[in-house]
């Protein structure tokens, strides 16, 4: 049973939080076990979502480029609770509803998981020997009636010329603080 070096939790009890954007630098009230680690699952990720403060961030995309994620363990007793505390990090109004489809999961005591990526996460997860693991599952597309639908590279570059003041300068070290 491979012991976590940090804490004395065993992987095979612990939950996994997968990341690649402004979680990792920015993990508010999440219950981090740890810090990041750098060899997490390779997900297809694109500049493809536009965030409530105008940002384009990074979100899983069938056509993305593969990028190697991040993880860490959180300190949490369950599925349901690492669901729900990644859910309110990414949305402080995340309801029930809301984390069912936007927080993706993998648990092996079930073998249930869903989400953008799953198939990948839980191959990841399950040869780390993980009991579960979780990660933002978010659509791709600008606010409003476009959501869902791939922006192009032309419409990002448009939007981002588009900010000023505050909500550049945000976007300017989102993209700067990516992975590469």
């Amino acid at each position: 049973m491979p012991w976590h070096k940090d804490t004395m939790i065993a992987r095979s009890q612990a939950f996994a939080c997968i990341g690649w954007g402004s979680l990792i630098w920015d993990s508010r009230t999440l219950p981090l076990i740890g810090g990041w680690r750098i060899d997490g699952p390779i997900l297809p990720l694109e500049f493809a979502r536009e965030s409530a403060d105008g940002r384009i961030t990074l979100v899983i995309c069938e056509h993305g480029t593969p990028v190697r994620t991040l993880w860490t363990m959180l300190a949490v007793p369950d599925l349901i609770t690492a669901r729900r505390q990644l859910g309110i990090r990414e949305f402080e109004r995340a309801t029930p509803e809301w984390i069912d489809v936007h927080i993706g999961f993998w648990d092996r005591a079930t073998g249930l998981k869903g989400g953008a990526g799953a198939e990948t996460v839980a191959q990841w997860a399950d040869s780390q020997g993980f009991a579960g693991a979780v990660w933002t599952s978010l659509e791709c597309g600008f606010r409003g009636a476009r959501r869902g639908t791939m922006p192009t590279v032309e419409e990002v570059i448009l939007h981002l010329q588009s900010l000023h003041g505050a909500e550049r300068i945000s976007a300017k070290e989102y993209i700067r603080r990516a992975p590469r």
